[in-house]
């Protein structure tokens, strides 16, 4: 049989390096950039191009602190199947603890307020004028000024609570016109 038609079984099988060493580096870098993600990632509740390529540098910049020098699939599954594990495990904790929910998830950001955008807020997530608005005009507001609350909420999808047709302030401003 010709030789490349014969595979290396031992090597695509059999685990290059120690498992544990394996789940160790498994287990560092995805605690690492975990954290390191949460505090410095920008929701804005969708991938952009910048943001897709930052993610692929990062996951390129990190598979040899994870992986080291593996070879075989079962070095590959076991590494996969330790990233998967502590996300399960982060998920089930944040589910079981709201302690450690607060500690996993962002809280809510309030942009607007009654109708007054949070120009604060904006500012700490790198959010212009323009994206709120456009954002806003996505969910079928025209104007900041018809917004009650407006929240970017934890996962980066924003939330928009509009007003009643009676607390509405522009309603408000020709009631006491009328007046």
């Amino acid at each position: 049989m010709a030789a490349w038609l014969a595979p290396d079984w031992p090597l695509l099988f059999v685990p290059s390096q120690p498992i544990l060493e394996t789940l160790i580096r498994g287990t560092c870098m995805y605690l690492s950039l975990f954290a390191l993600l949460r505090v410095f990632r920008r929701q804005t509740g969708s991938i952009g191009p910048a943001d897709l390529l930052v993610l692929l540098l990062i996951a390129d910049a990190a598979q040899n602190g994870m992986a080291g020098d593996y070879k075989s699939i079962t070095d590959g599954l076991i590494l996969v199947c330790t990233i998967v594990g502590w996300e399960y495990l982060l998920d089930w904790l944040g589910f079981q603890s709201r302690w450690i929910q607060q500690v996993l998830e962002r809280s809510p950001l309030l942009l607007i307020k009654d109708g007054r955008i949070q120009k604060q807020n904006l500012s700490n997530e790198l959010m212009t004028l323009d994206d709120l608005v456009s954002l806003l005009r996505r969910k079928g507001i025209e104007s900041p000024t018809e917004v009650k609350r407006c929240f970017l909420e934890g996962d980066g999808h924003v939330s928009v609570l509009p007003f009643n047709s009676k607390d509405s302030p522009a309603l408000a401003d020709e009631d006491e016109q009328a007046k």
